[in-house]
């Protein structure tokens, strides 16, 4: 359901995408998305209970995403590379760093690069259980994924670029999402062509060179357009 959406509604907090759409763009399963957004119910030895969201959206009774929620799931992707995200544990662990930092959307804080990041990993591990070396690795991979955000001076989140598998977290920032270039949807870094542009005109047997000349593209950043949409 789509609703008309306030002007005053910030752009990072503007709903633009429909679940499948932003599963697509993290990478990540969409019925993993809507779990985290919407919540599910569960089985327990006392009978059915409810799993309540990690990731609320900007207008409750408007079904897409904003920008900042694919932060906030870009964010949770990170636990689940290794491990599957346990929603409640992720949920203890972020309620008690956001506590001791007194900070609301724990998620979307630049303050996951410093102390509060490393109470909430610290926290998740006790939780599950996990081993030193699985919380140092797990730690490692959180901190990658907090380093392809781009932030403002204030702290804000405004440009996302997402994990390209094949590529892996250490691989040059060249796909980008920014909700100010392209209505948000995928593009090359400095380029402005999106990702699924260049994609289609190479599937309808245009030369690569062409497609190249028409955009100032260069082999990576044609190599990463080709990735990033053919891995979805």
């Amino acid at each position: 359901m789509y609703l008309t959406v306030p002007a005053q509604i910030e752009p990072l907090e503007r709903p633009r995408y429909g679940i499948v759409s932003a599963a697509r763009h993290v990478r990540i399963s969409p019925s993993t998305l809507r779990s985290w957004v919407i919540g599910r119910p569960y089985q327990t030895s006392e009978g059915e209970s409810y799993s309540y969201p990690l990731i609320n959206r900007p207008v409750t009774e408007d079904s897409r995403l904003s920008f900042s929620n694919l932060v906030e799931a870009h964010v949770l992707r990170s636990l689940r590379t290794r491990h599957d995200v346990r929603m409640s544990a992720v949920r203890e662990a972020l309620a008690f760093a956001a506590e001791r930092f007194r900070i609301k959307r724990l998620l979307l804080s630049d303050e996951l690069r410093t102390a509060a990041g490393r109470l909430f990993i610290e926290r998740f591990g006790q939780v599950l259980d996990l081993s030193c070396s699985d919380q140092l690795a797990i730690t490692e991979i959180f901190m990658g994924h907090l380093q392809r955000i781009d932030r403002s001076i204030e702290g804000l989140p405004y440009r996302l670029f997402p994990v390209i598998a094949s590529l892996g977290l250490s691989s040059q920032k060249i796909v980008a999402i920014d909700p100010s270039i392209s209505f948000g949807r995928p593009f090359i870094a400095g380029k402005g062509v999106r990702t699924a542009t260049i994609v289609e005109r190479l599937d309808a047997q245009e030369p690569r060179e062409a497609v190249a000349a028409d955009y100032d593209l260069s082999d990576s950043e044609i190599n990463a357009a080709i990735l990033y949409e053919r891995a979805a």
